[in-house]
């Protein structure tokens, strides 16, 4: 299903990205050397129920995963890229950490991720990974706009993955989102361009660059749940959710501090 908003749910869609954007931002923060992975997932939890909103994950229960998720956010550390279930981990210095959340308020859903390294080590690698997937998000969102296609997105999204070097997997990607989280269109992390679904004003959509230092094949953990890069190399993964207006894209899901 593609869902078009109407403007009282674009308002409610922008009120939604606010508060995934001030829910990751204080998680950032709060998220240092010794922090505990389920720590990070009661601190979500909470701010999520204080705020009326609803999970997007904990009843989760699509054909890749096993059995509901059971968390309220994803958290990835080092070689782990997507759907990284919390367990009992405390972070160390130099770890790279993604911190993946989708929440649903007064009907309407928005996602988001961030990576960033915690504590004072700052691995070259890892600071390249995570640039990266930002430079490619940013492209992927100037890419967007109204009567262009899918494969816009997908191709600027992809040039910057590919000319910095990294192996793109096109499995998981970027998604529609509106009342549910996960909607048609998808859209790659690669493709060409002038194809594909033309977007229109009111059309929602979470994009999302993730990549992985030397291999683009995925391991599903033991749990059923968290991909992990197949080499054991690290990941990195940025996601903003966007709304098509009339004169270009917005996006719902920046931190108050990234505002203009």
């Amino acid at each position: 299903m593609i869902e078009i908003l109407n403007p009282t749910l674009l308002s409610r869609a922008t009120d939604t990205g606010a508060l995934v954007a001030d829910i990751l931002q204080t998680l950032k923060n709060r998220s240092a050397v010794g922090t505990n992975l389920l720590d990070i997932d009661r601190w979500a939890k909470s701010m999520i129920v204080d705020a009326g909103a609803q999970s997007c994950y904990v009843d989760y229960e699509p054909s890749f995963g096993r059995g509901p998720f059971g968390h309220y956010i994803c958290t990835a550390v080092n070689d782990a890229v997507l759907h990284g279930r919390p367990y009992d981990y405390k972070l160390a210095d130099g770890d790279l950490l993604t911190l993946d959340l989708a929440v649903s308020r007064r009907g309407v859903a928005a996602d988001a991720a961030i990576s960033f390294i915690v504590g004072k080590a700052a691995p070259s690698e890892s600071v390249a990974l995570i640039s990266t997937t930002e430079r490619a998000l940013a492209a992927g969102i100037a890419a967007a706009g109204p009567g262009a296609r899918i494969g816009d997105i997908s191709h600027a999204i992809g040039t910057v993955l590919s000319e910095a070097g990294y192996p793109i997997n096109t499995q998981f990607g970027g998604h529609g989102i509106g009342s549910t989280m996960h909607q048609d269109p998808h859209v790659p992390n690669t493709g060409r361009p002038g194809r594909g679904y033309k977007l229109r004003p009111g059309l929602l959509l979470a994009l999302e660059p993730w990549i992985m230092a030397d291999t683009a094949e995925l391991v599903t953990d033991a749990d059923g749940w968290t991909l992990r890069s197949a080499t054991g190399c690290r990941t990195a993964h940025s996601e903003h959710t966007i709304a098509i207006t009339d004169d270009g894209a917005e996006i719902l899901t920046l931190p108050k501090q990234a505002q203009p």
